[in-house]
């Protein structure tokens, strides 16, 4: 049986600190667990090692790009459990598009608003990956 006091792990890839803030308050707010890296380097392994529930990742970053980094885990069947939350300052559909065929699981434009990312999070973290999750995010 599943552990339910156990708190979601979330893993934070944004290089804007500012943004990593707001996140920070949103999410400790919200009673989960969390960690940031600041740029590209790292987060794959990182992933493979931790297999966070979620994975806020931004498309650019320094050193490794988001994408690469969702392709990377993508292609790795241990971490098939881990979700994957992209968001970018370019919300085009084309982005969006690009993101969803590596592997991501949703897109959320930035800036965004607490409240959104907020009931994106938890849609993501109750939804089985695999399970289609289409939201504000994906609309």
């Amino acid at each position: 049986m599943e552990d339910k006091a156990r708190k979601a792990e979330i893993l934070v890839v944004e290089d804007e600190d500012n943004i990593a803030i707001a996140l920070n308050y949103l999410l400790t707010r919200e009673g989960y667990a969390q960690t940031r890296l600041a740029t590209g380097a790292g987060a794959v392994e990182m992933i493979r090692e931790r297999k966070p529930d979620l994975v806020l990742l931004d498309v650019m970053l320094p050193e490794v790009s988001g994408y690469e980094i969702c392709q990377s885990v993508r292609a790795d069947p241990s971490c098939n459990d881990v979700r994957i939350l992209m968001m970018t300052a370019r919300g085009s559909a084309m982005e969006r598009r690009k993101g969803l065929a590596m592997g991501a699981d949703g897109f959320i434009s930035k800036p965004f608003e607490l409240k959104e990312l907020r009931e994106e999070v938890r849609r993501f973290l109750s939804t089985p990956r695999g399970t289609p999750a289409i939201g504000i995010a994906d609309a």
